[in-house]
């Protein structure tokens, strides 16, 4: 049940004064539907009118309040659409406020002639005069308080102007109970910060701009507040989980053994340590939930065959899901030889699968006639039922939230669950989003392959690329050319993959295929296996290659616009080729001037490979909120705390929850009920829900 202090947070924000339905709806868009979701949303920027300058000395187009006697009133004309003009002044000069489509009855009052009052806002020049259109405040000088001097700025939407949202921001703070401190005092007093209410109406109340730095002392203390609510709700769930019994899972490696011996390679020492902290985790009689961090090219997949292996060694079944149909039936390709060298039946699962012949597949797998199953989000539909899932894998984990790791879960009595990437995360976001998981990770590539020549090249260099990519052609390698968007656009000058495809075209003729978002899986599928059989030279490309997608011929990978890419995307392209003995090169085209961050991003991927590195430096480039972008739903959204930035915090935070967890895993003492507060205030409670799903 949630504590009874957070109801006035936790109730829909029409409860505000002004805030009807219509209201509501444009700031649940740009906050949440919440009163709560108003108070944990942060000012993005402050108005400052404390300048008081005289008339003369105001400088023009900067904000500023100045002291002012009415003199005249100057209406337009009956009839004429003019605009209405009032005539102030201080002993320094004149100024003109002009109003548009304004009321003379309600002028009149709000600026009496003869008396003095406060006028804000931005002062202009007019034909060698002064004056201010629509002054944003107006104030008699014995109500000064009329007249805020500081107003914090919030994130708006279209519709919602910045002074509703204010007013409602002002409303939910006014509605927040005191809540107890769930702070240790003494950790509070070193940091010299102060209780939960004063930092947050300090935040919400910023006088200068540097009240709105991550570093400032309230800010930093409501972060903290933010990630030990993540990491204890992490910490509780893998306790809960190390008590749930899993299925202790011990095999001699037989089928292991066949499998490896038709590998044209052996496993590297980084793989063989991953294995063993897997045979260990699955041989325990508690469940497994174990992260697999690998680069690109590093030989995760052979690992997750031989963890499944074990599973179907010891009379069970396994499954292995993927983001796409592309990296499934990748994954089928490139594991069907081993599985058959094992005697071990392997089947894929898809959305293409319809009718009769899907129905025989289900039937196969509910009666264990087929040992593992490869497949995309089908195999989480009702329909999908296994006799005995002992191990589920997950490959590229960022694509899936927990929703989809609850459901497969419940695939089977408990099974063990193998999670992996090949987007290397830096360890703090490592830490809020896997804090539950124990981690692995591959550092090494597979012996043979070479370093990848990176190279940035301007576009005006552009005639020499396509030269480039006509040799290759001729030796009979392959290249992939990357473009950002699918067709020209006339807001952003940037070349649409269709335009480079009919380009090339007229070089290399049918050599050359195209695929992007916009194509059907089956078009898509089409065009990728032409380039996997060799039928294609060139393949160009939007980004959806980016993940898995293994064509060892390919020997060049070109990225045009390379400066609108994100670094760890640009790595994971760049994963596509080196990817067999033979030299490979990564050319970034860019079009100049480049910016300060895409200089730098560039300039680290042509320095190193190393993708935990690259990752870590991508992070601090762009901050937490842009690193993560749509595409990584697996990561929680702090709205207070930025990890780019607070990384030190989080560590703290995780030590602290670690230190409560021994000493209160109940959360029943003082502090421990104050800490159920925070998990509440911060929706963490449903971490403890979802005990079941790793």
């Amino acid at each position: 049940m949630r504590p009874q202090i957070l109801n006035p947070l936790f109730a829909d924000i029409t409860v505000l004064p002004g805030v009807g339905p219509k209201l509501a709806a444009l700031i649940g868009r740009a906050a949440g539907p919440l009163v709560v979701d108003l108070v944990l949303t942060p000012p993005v920027g402050v108005v400052d009118r404390s300048l008081r300058p005289m008339i003369a000395e105001a400088e023009f187009g900067r904000l500023a309040t100045f002291l002012v006697t009415v003199d005249r009133h100057d209406p337009p004309p009956k009839g004429r659409r003019l605009p209405y003009k009032v005539i102030v002044s201080d002993e320094t000069g004149f100024m003109t406020l002009v109003f548009f489509h304004a009321r003379s009855e309600y002028l009149e009052k709000a600026l009496p002639e003869g008396e003095q009052r406060l006028v804000s806002g931005k002062v202009e020049d007019f034909k060698g005069g002064r004056q201010m259109v629509h002054p944003d405040y107006i104030a008699d000088p014995e109500k000064p308080d009329d007249l805020p001097l500081h107003e914090p700025v919030y994130p708006l939407t279209a519709g919602l102007t910045a002074a509703v949202m204010r007013k409602a921001a002002a409303n939910a703070l006014k509605r927040t109970p005191q809540l107890p401190e769930w702070q240790d005092e003494s950790w509070l007093a070193a940091r010299k910060w102060s209780g939960w209410n004063a930092a947050m109406k300090s935040v919400h109340e910023p006088v200068h701009d540097s009240d709105l730095s991550l570093a400032a002392p309230a800010r930093q203390r409501l972060a903290y507040d933010e990630l030990l609510a993540n990491q204890l709700a992490l910490l509780m769930i893998r306790k809960a989980r190390v008590k749930s019994k899993g299925r202790a899972i011990r095999t001699d490696g037989r089928l292991r053994a066949l499998a490896g011996k038709a590998l044209p390679f052996e496993l590297t020492a980084a793989q063989k340590q991953v294995l063993k902290e897997i045979d260990a985790d699955m041989a325990a009689p508690e469940r497994m939930v174990r992260l697999v961090q690998g680069d690109v090219g590093s030989g995760k997949t052979i690992v997750a065959l031989f963890a499944m292996l074990s599973a179907v060694e010891a009379g069970a079944q396994a499954a292995l899901m993927a983001p796409t149909e592309i990296l499934a039936r990748q994954h089928l390709e490139s594991l069907s030889p081993l599985a058959a060298a094992a005697g071990v039946s392997l089947e894929i699962l898809t959305g293409r699968d319809k009718g009769a012949a899907r129905a025989r597949k289900l039937e196969r797998l509910a009666r264990g006639e087929i040992n593992i199953l490869i497949g995309t989000h089908a195999i989480f539909q009702e329909s999908v039922a296994f006799m005995n899932l002992a191990l589920a894998v997950i490959d590229e984990q960022h694509r899936f939230g927990v929703h989809q790791r609850v459901l497969l879960a419940e695939k089977g009595p408990r099974p063990d669950l193998l999670v992996m990437t090949a987007t290397p995360i830096p360890r703090t976001l490592a830490l809020t989003a896997y804090g539950d998981m124990d981690v692995s990770q591959i550092t090494e590539k597979p012996p043979g392959r070479k370093p990848v020549d990176t190279r940035t090249v301007p576009l005006s260099r552009l005639d020499e690329v396509i030269a480039g990519v006509v040799r290759v052609a001729a030796r009979g390698e392959q290249a992939y050319w990357v473009c950002p968007l699918v067709e020209e656009s006339e807001l952003i000058d940037l070349t649409a993959a269709e335009d480079r495809f009919e380009s090339l075209k007229a070089v290399l003729g049918d050599k050359v295929g195209l695929v992007h978002g916009r194509m059907t899986g089956p078009e898509k599928d089409a065009v990728m296996e032409r380039f996997y059989d060799g039928a294609l030279s060139v393949l160009i490309a939007t980004t959806v290659i980016e993940v898995g997608v293994n064509a060892p011929n390919a020997t060049i990978m070109i990225i045009e616009h390379a400066e609108r890419f994100g670094l760890a995307q640009l790595h994971q392209l760049r994963g596509r080729v080196g990817r067999s003995d033979k030299p490979s090169t990564c050319i970034l085209l860019y079009k100049p001037p480049l910016g300060e961050t895409a200089k730098a991003r560039l300039e680290i991927l042509r320095r190193t490979e190393d993708g935990f590195l690259i990752a870590e430096e991508d992070l601090r480039l762009r901050g937490a909120g842009d690193f993560l972008g749509a595409a990584q739903s697996g990561f929680p959204r702090f709205r207070l705390a930025d990890i780019a930035v607070h990384g030190e915090l989080l560590a703290a935070a995780r030590d602290d929850a670690r230190l409560i967890i021994e000493k209160d895993s109940r959360l029943e003492s003082e502090r421990g009920k104050a800490l159920r507060v925070l998990l509440y205030l911060f929706s963490r409670d449903d971490a403890v829900k979802l005990i079941s799903a790793g």
